[in-house]
């Protein structure tokens, strides 16, 4: 089974506008429904085992996430993501999976272009590339790989950036739950989740942690106030069972409100990784031009 952070949330995860509508939407309205604007920068995740349940034993667990977010409201959000991940079941059986993606979302959450490639024990599982684009109450989804194919979404469902948008501004009216529905262009590229956005109350910049990580330190984060969040990822098109539906995975996290998170921990209902935040790098960005 390949680990991987659901695209929406790094991406999609890793990024705000519970009030704001899709139609009118503009740059300036998400920058003051978000507040604070998404900061570019680069983060690596240390990835190690929490705990094993369930029918698949997993004795230990190791990887890493690579994560670079840059942009602007001006030009769009562009992410590179790619998580590398060894799990050992015991008896000497273990399974390598490395996926990478690339995406790119314009502020207005109009369009999204992405690709993402997976290999399991160098296997490679198949590439996936399309573009989406809102027009009006539906969304077109075009597909060039893993075959050319075309189709529509309800113009509810939102693109990653726009999600983690959502979530922040949920969170700084004092909301905590969220539900959205959300297309990243994930596993074939027809996948849609429905998720839950479950948000703490804020903890203070100043309230200190266990154990200090780079975000913690940084300069440009110490004002910076954060909320912890989960979000369950239900497909869509999946069938509840005794009428309740269990989610494909979950996340939680620590959001910081310019969209960088830390203190990750990914439930894969089989198991469970935390990703502790090891590197952490604030990039140039370019300012909007008047």
């Amino acid at each position: 089974m390949a680990c991987r952070f659901s695209l929406s949330l790094v991406q999609s995860l890793l990024l705000t506008a519970a009030t704001v509508s899709l139609i009118g939407f503009s740059p300036a309205k998400a920058a003051n429904a978000a507040g604070a604007a998404f900061l570019p920068h680069q983060a690596l995740y240390d990835l190690s085992l929490v705990k094993s349940r369930g029918s698949a034993a997993i004795d230990n667990a190791r990887g890493r996430i690579l994560y670079r977010f840059s942009g602007s409201a001006c030009e769009g959000y562009a992410s590179e993501f790619r998580q590398v991940s060894e799990l050992n079941s015991g008896e000497g059986k273990v399974t390598l999976s490395d996926l990478r993606s690339s995406s790119w979302e314009d502020a207005e959450g109009k369009s999204y272009r992405f690709t993402i490639d997976t290999r399991m024990n160098d296997m490679e599982t198949g590439p996936v590339d399309g573009f989406a684009e809102r027009s009006g109450d539906h969304i077109t989804v075009k597909l060039k790989k893993p075959e050319p194919k075309t189709f529509e979404l309800d113009g509810s469902v939102v693109f990653p950036t726009e999600q983690i948008r959502r979530i922040i501004a949920a969170a700084k009216e004092g909301k905590s739950v969220l539900e959205l529905t959300v297309y990243d262009g994930s596993d074939n590229g027809q996948k849609v989740y429905n998720t839950l956005s479950v948000i703490g109350q804020p903890i203070p910049a100043d309230r200190s942690t266990g154990i200090p990580d780079p975000s913690i330190t940084n300069d440009q984060m110490k004002s910076m106030t954060r909320w912890p969040v989960t979000v369950s990822y239900y497909d869509r098109d999946a069938k509840a069972k005794d009428g309740e539906q269990t989610p494909a995975y979950s996340m939680s996290f620590e959001l910081f409100e310019n969209g960088v998170s830390r203190a990750l921990v990914l439930d894969y209902n089989d198991f469970v990784i935390s990703g502790a935040l090891g590197k952490f790098d604030v990039k140039d960005s370019k300012p909007c031009s008047k």
